[in-house]
Parts: structure tokens; C-alpha cells; sequence
């Protein structure tokens, strides 16, 4: 079905799983607020691998765990799929994921990118670099830190402090270098800004084609998707003239987001719900993700799509994923702090 708008998703949802069909041997039920019309391939390909018929919702990841919460042990949801870490974790803490036993997971995705207790797991990655203005910028940052570098005062466009991509990449940090260490970093960024922090991803490569900004934080599938599909709003000048950096090769690697997902507490079909995540994790759905959404595979040996290929070879952070949504309060602690918006 189609993505939910905001306003309409829980009460779509709250109509959709009506009848026994649902809870037949055959099903399995996914919220999933990953909002990317080609992963129907990936949806479809498991139906016709294991006739398995998927009952998917689609929405906000937090009007998901919410609608999750409100269902309690009768809720009909077997797998929820999420597109960062902070939902994942915060999916954990409110109980609404189970752990799980799986020798494919475990052999296939390496184990920084599970959950300590096996009830989340990353299944793609995007990297989080940094883009600049290659008619401007002669010095481009090399590393995260050196955003807060003062030869870079007005340059910066970056996202807010409630998005979860800036949380993420501060919670990261904090595990790295320590609270004290980040939160002279966000101090230094923020007086760093070319404009107020605004929009998605796609708006932050946009400011430096528009010529607001110099400098720039995004995940790398945009850009990826980018050169590969075009932009409306960019010509392929403005894309020419953008140059990219994968941060702090020399130490801690550059920082990777993810999607991943895991089994709902109260999950009817468990079983079809790990035959679906351990589906995730194989190459088939692993080439996937990277040929249909320019994203990186999880699984180690997965071959690349040639839009992220182009970016070129990098080192990645390999911090286990469940360091970071220990430090996601502290991230947020800082960013008020700093005020950043």
C-alpha cells in the first residue's frame, strides 16, 4: 500500500488488520517506515520464494511504536522495519521487540551491526559524509571534528538537532571522544552555520548547488541516487561542482546509518517473521538494496551498485551499533546544550 501521510497513518492502520486472514499460517505482518517504492522487489521476491503473503503498513517510525504500544499483546505485527538506529533502540527499551536465534543472521551480518541482545539488526548501511562546494572550498574538512573549525564560519549546512541522522552521528562521537570532548564540537558547528538547520538530506547538497552553503553533511545514497537518476532542482553542473569527503580515514572511519529491523514482541507468525529477516540478509536482498535504493549492503562481499561504487572505497566505523544507542540521550543533551536547532 502507499505510505501514510502523518495525519492519517494511525487511523489507516488502526482499520487495515481486520478479519482472520491476517493470522493465517501463510502471513506475515510489517510496519515498516521505510518509505522507498523499489523495495516492492524485495517484498515480492520473498513471496515467491517462500509464498509467504506480507500485510504491510507503511508510516512514521514513531506513529508505528506508538500505534505498537496501544496494541499491547494483541497486536498483530510480526517484524517492525525502521530506517536508523534511534527508533530501533527506542523500539527495545519500550519492550517491543524479542530476542532471537538465527545461524544465517549471525553467519551473514557482522555483529557491530546487531543488537547485543539480538533483537534488532542492520541490514543496509548509508554513510554519513561530508559534501562541499569544489569552486569554493580549497581545504574541505577531512575529518567530523574539523566542522567546528573556525576557518569555516558561515559555511555549514546541516540538519536539525531533532533528526535522527544528527543524532545518530553525535552519539557516535560521544562513544568515540566523550561527552566533553562533543559538546565543544556542536558548540564550534553551530557557530559554523550558513543558514538555521532545515530540511532532508537532499536540501543540504541542494545549499551548496544554490551557492548558500560550502560545506554539507548527508548520507551518501542521496547523492548516490543523484548522479544515477538526476535532480529537478540541480543540473548536472551543479552536481559536477560537488566534491565529497568520507570522514576520519586515519581513525575512527566514517559514520554509517542503517536500516534494520526486528521480531515484535508479540509477533503471531514468529517463524515467518525470521525467515523474513534472515531473507535481509541474503545476497539476493542484500544486492537489492544497494541496486534499488544506492544503499551499502550489510553482509561483507555483497557487490555494489555502480552509483555507489563511484564514490570510491572507504574505511567505515565499525562501533558496535548498541554503543550508539547508549549515548542517543547524551547526543540530545548536547545538542540542546549547544544550541543547536
Amino acid at each position: 500500500m502507499s505510505v501514510l501521510s502523518k495525519t492519517s497513518a494511525l487511523a489507516v492502520i488502526a482499520s487495515t488488520f481486520v478479519g482472520s486472514a491476517v493470522y493465517a499460517n501463510g502471513d506475515l505482518n510489517l510496519y515498516s517506515s521505510r518509505h522507498y517504492d523499489t523495495d516492492e522487489r524485495l517484498y515480492s521476491d520473498f513471496t515467491d520464494a517462500t509464498g509467504i503473503t506480507i500485510n504491510r503498513i507503511e508510516g512514521n517510525a514513531d506513529e508505528l511504536i506508538a500505534r505498537m504500544q496501544a496494541e499491547g499483546a494483541n497486536s498483530p505485527v510480526d517484524v517492525f522495519l525502521t530506517v536508523d538506529t534511534v527508533r530501533l533502540a527506542r523500539a527495545k527499551s519500550l519492550g517491543l521487540l524479542q530476542s532471537i536465534e538465527s545461524d544465517v543472521i549471525e553467519a551473514s551480518v557482522p555483529s557491530y551491526l546487531q543488537d547485543d541482545d539480538n533483537q534488532w539488526f542492520g541490514f543496509s548501511q548509508r554513510a554519513r559524509i561530508l559534501f562541499y562546494d569544489k569552486t569554493d572550498v580549497t581545504n574541505p574538512p577531512k575529518t567530523y571534528q574539523d566542522l567546528a573549525n573556525p576557518e569555516y564560519e558561515g559555511k555549514v549546512c546541516i540538519r536539525s538537532s531533532t533528526n535522527v541522522y544528527t543524532q545518530n552521528i553525535t552519539a557516535a562521537l560521544i562513544a568515540h571522544l566523550g561527552k566533553d570532548a562533543v559538546q565543544d564540537w556542536a558548540n564550534g558547528v553551530v557557530n559554523n552555520f550558513a543558514r538555521d538547520p532545515q530540511g532532508g538530506d537532499t536540501d543540504q547538497l541542494r545549499g551548496i548547488a544554490s551557492g548558500e552553503c560550502d560545506i554539507a553533511m548527508s548520507n551518501t545514497y542521496y547523492y548516490a541516487r543523484a548522479l544515477r537518476k538526476g535532480d529537478s532542482t540541480m543540473t548536472a553542473e551543479d552536481l559536477e561542482n560537488i566534491g565529497w569527503v568520507f570522514p576520519n580515514q586515519n581513525d575512527i572511519g566514517a559514520h554509517m546509518n542503517i536500516s534494520g529491523g526486528g521480531v515484535a514482541a508479540n509477533a503471531p507468525n514468529r517463524e515467518n517473521a525470521i525467515k523474513f529477516l534472515e531473507y535481509l540478509a541474503s545476497e539476493q536482498a542484500q544486492e537489492y538494496f544497494s541496486a534499488g535504493n544506492d544503499e551499502y549492503p550489510a553482509v561483507p562481499g555483497v557487490g555494489l551498485s555502480p552509483s555507489v561504487a563511484a564514490l570510491g572505497i572507504f574505511r567505515p566505523d565499525t562501533i558496535d551499533l548498541s554503543d550508539i544507542a547508549e549515548n542517543i540521550d547524551a547526543a540530545v543533551e548536547v545538542l540542546n546544550a549547544a544550541e543547536w536547532e
